[in-house]
C-alpha cells in the first residue's frame, strides 16, 4: 500500500501546491473588497475600479484554472492507484492466501474504492486546505488583533468538536461498516440461489432475515449518524455565528475608527475562510474513518501476498504423482480433514477414490489440483514439490472438475478455454484446443445442438444449461490443453447412462495419452476402466492398491460383517 501511494506522490504533491496557490488567491477578493470600499468609493476612482476589476477577474480565472488542474491531477492519481492495486488485490483474493476472511475478501474492491475515493475526492481537498487556516488568522491579525482572536477562539472550538467527533463516532462507524458488508454479502449469496429459494418456499423467510440484517445495519448507521450529526450541526452553528460576530466586531471597530469600512466585510470573509477547512474536515470525518479502516484491511490483505520470486521454469510434468504425509485441518477443529495421507500414481493410471461422505475425498482432490494448500506434507509432480512451481504455469498442466462444476458468466467457448482468450490473441489455436477438449469429453455434439453452439452465453454458475450439460462442459474445461494431470470430483454425478458410457471412453482415451487421472466416485459405473482404488474413511487412507485386489478386500469385509449384523439382530 505504501509503495502504491508513493507512486502517486507527485500527483498529491502537485495538488498540495495548487491548493496553496488557490488559498493565496482567495485573499484576492478580500483585497479587492478593501480597495473598493476604502479607495474607490471614498475617492470616486473610476479608472482604479476598472483596473482592480480586471485584476480580480484574472485572479478568479487563475483560481478556477488551478481548481480544474487540481481535480484532474486527483483523477489521474485515482486511475493510477486503481491500475497499481486493483489487479494485485484481485489476484491476492483469488489466490486464497488472504487472511481477512472469505466475507471481507468478497468486499475487497469495495473497500479499495472507499479508500481511493477518499484519497482523490473532497476528503483529501479538505485536508489540503486545513493547514491554511492559520494563514487566514494571520491576515485577520493584520487587520486587527481582535478579529484574529475571534478566529482563533472559533478555530479552537471547532478543533475540540472534531476531536469529540472522532471519539464519539469512530467505533459506531466501524460497527456500521462491518454490518453493512455482512448484509451485502448475505444478499448476494441469496440472490445466487434464487431458484432453490423459490423451489423450497424460503422466499419470505429469507426476506425477513435480510430485513433483520438491514435493520441492524441501519440502526448502527443511524446511531453513528446521530452522534456525528450533533457535532456537524454545532460546528456549522459556530462557524456561521462567528462570521456574523466578525461582521459585528468589524463594525464596532470601524465605529471606533480602529479599522476602515472595507475591513468590516473583509473580517467576516477571512474568519469564514479560516474556519471553513475545519468545518469541511469535520463533515468529511465519516469518510476519513472509513478510509482508515479500509487502508488497514487492504494492507493486511496485501501483507499475506507472497513475494513475486522468479521460480525456475520446470519442464512439463509427465504425470508422476507422489503424496507424502499430507495433513489438513480446518481452523477451530481438532480432527483433521486429511491425516497423514501418502500414495503414488504413475503416468497412465486411473485411480478411483471411494469412501463415505465426509471422508475427505473432495478435500484431497482440491489439494492435488492446487485449489487449496495443505498445512503439512507435500505433493510432488515428477519429483518437484508443487511449492516450487509457478501456480499459473502449473495450472496449464492440470485438469480439475469440482463437485459443483463452477462455470462462469461468459460463452461456452470462453469457459472451456479457461478465459485464455483474454490473455492471447491466437483465436484459431484457442478454438482448435476448445473443440479438441470438447470432443475428448464427449461434449462436442451436445454443444453444437445448443442455440448459439460454442458462442452460447451462460449466466453465473452455468445458468442456461442443465446439470448434466454443465458437468460435460466442465469436463471439457478440465481437459483443455490435454493436461497430463487430471482430477475429477464425481464427474458422473449428473450424467445419464449415455453420458456415463462416454465418460468411460474419455477416461480410456486419457489412459492412452498417458495422463494420470484421479477421480472421486460414488457411482461404480466407471470402475471398469480404473486401475487402482483408494478407500478413505475419516480423513485417513484406509486401503490403496490394484482395483481387483481392493474390491476383493471390500467384498470379504462385507461378507464378514453381514453374519455379525444378522447375529446382532437375532
Amino acid at each position: 500500500m505504501k509503495a502504491a501511494l508513493s507512486s502517486c506522490r507527485r500527483h498529491f504533491l502537485s495538488s498540495l501546491i495548487f491548493s496553496a496557490l488557490m488559498n493565496l488567491l482567495y485573499i484576492g477578493p478580500v483585497l479587492y473588497m478593501l480597495q473598493v470600499y476604502d479607495r474607490v468609493v471614498a475617492g470616486q476612482g473610476r479608472l482604479t475600479l476598472l483596473f482592480l476589476t480586471i485584476i480580480i477577474a484574472v485572479v478568479i480565472g487563475t483560481l478556477s484554472l488551478l481548481e480544474l488542474v487540481r481535480s484532474r491531477l486527483l483523477v489521474r492519481a485515482s486511475i493510477r492507484l486503481d491500475r497499481q492495486l486493483a489487479g494485485q488485490l484481485l489476484d491476492t483474493t483469488l489466490s486464497g492466501r488472504g487472511s481477512t476472511g472469505e466475507r471481507m475478501n468478497k468486499q475487497v474492491l469495495r473497500e479499495f474504492d472507499t479508500l481511493r475515493q477518499a484519497l482523490t475526492g473532497p476528503t483529501i481537498l479538505s485536508i489540503f486546505d486545513f493547514p491554511w487556516s492559520p494563514v487566514y488568522v494571520l491576515v485577520c491579525f493584520l487587520i486587527h488583533p481582535a478579529i484574529a482572536a475571534l478566529a482563533v477562539v472559533g478555530g479552537g472550538a471547532l478543533l475540540f468538536i472534531a476531536w469529540r467527533n472522532e471519539k464519539g463516532t469512530n467505533a459506531p462507524l466501524k460497527q456500521a461498516n462491518e454490518a453493512a458488508n455482512k448484509a451485502y454479502v448475505s444478499q448476494e449469496q441469496t440472490l445466487a440461489g434464487a431458484e432453490v429459494i423459490r423451489a423450497l418456499g424460503m422466499r419470505h423467510a429469507l426476506v425477513r432475515r435480510h430485513l433483520l440484517e438491514r435493520q441492524t445495519m441501519l440502526s448502527l448507521q443511524a446511531n453513528a449518524s446521530f452522534a456525528g450529526g450533533h457535532y456537524v450541526a454545532i460546528s456549522k452553528f459556530i462557524r456561521l455565528i462567528l462570521q456574523s460576530l466578525a461582521l459585528g466586531l468589524g463594525a464596532w471597530l470601524a465605529i471606533n475608527n480602529q479599522i476602515s469600512a472595507g475591513a468590516i466585510f473583509a473580517s467576516s470573509f477571512l474568519v469564514g475562510r479560516a474556519l471553513s477547512p475545519i468545518d469541511q474536515l469535520l463533515g468529511a470525518w465519516r469518510s476519513v474513518v472509513h478510509a482508515r479502516a479500509s487502508y488497514a484491511t487492504l494492507n493486511d490483505l496485501l501483507a499475506t501476498r507472497e513475494a513475486d520470486i522468479a521460480l525456475t521454469r520446470l519442464p512439463p510434468p509427465n504425470g508422476h504423482i507422489a503424496v507424502e504425509h499430507l495433513t489438513h485441518f480446518i481452523p477451530g477443529q481438532e480432527r483433521p480433514i486429511l491425516a497423514d495421507i501418502s500414495f503414488a500414481v504413475e503416468p497412465g493410471e486411473v485411480v478411483a477414490i471411494v469412501g463415505p461422505s465426509g471422508a475427505g475425498k473432495s478435500t484431497l482432490l482440491r489439494m492435488l489440483s492446487g485449489a487449496a494448500r495443505p498445512l503439512r506434507g507435500s505433493i510432488r509432480f515428477d519429483g518437484a514439490n508443487v511449492q516450487d512451481w509457478d501456480t499459473e504455469r502449473l495450472a496449464a498442466f492440470i485438469g480439475y472438475l469440482p463437485q459443483d462444476t463452477s462455470l462462469f458468466a461468459g460463452t461456452i467457448k470462453e469457459n472451456i478455454a479457461r478465459f485464455q482468450n483474454f490473455l492471447s490473441e491466437e483465436d484459431e489455436a484457442i478454438d482448435n484446443a476448445v473443440i479438441e477438449a470438447a470432443r475428448l469429453s464427449g461434449a462436442h455434439d451436445m454443444i453444437l445442438q445448443l442455440p448459439g453452439g460454442y458462442n452460447r452465453t451462460l449466466g453465473w454458475g452455468g445458468r442456461g444449461l442443465s446439470a448434466g450439460q454443465a458437468q460435460r462442459v466442465g469436463l471439457a474445461r478440465a481437459l483443455y490443453g490435454t493436461p497430463p494431470l487430471v482430477f475429477l470430483d464425481e464427474p458422473n454425478a449428473h450424467l445419464d447412462a449415455e453420458g456415463e458410457v462416454r465418460l468411460v471412453a474419455t477416461l480410456d482415451d486419457l489412459k492412452k495419452k498417458k495422463a494420470s487421472v484421479i477421480i472421486v466416485a460414488h457411482r461404480m459405473g466407471i470402475l471398469g476402466v480404473v486401475d487402482k482404488i483408494m478407500v478413505m474413511r475419516d480423513g485417513r487412507l484406509e486401503t490403496f492398491g490394484p482395483r481387483d485386489e481392493v474390491l476383493g478386500r471390500l467384498k470379504a469385509i462385507r461378507s464378514e460383517e453381514q453374519p455379525k449384523a444378522q447375529t446382532a439382530e437375532g
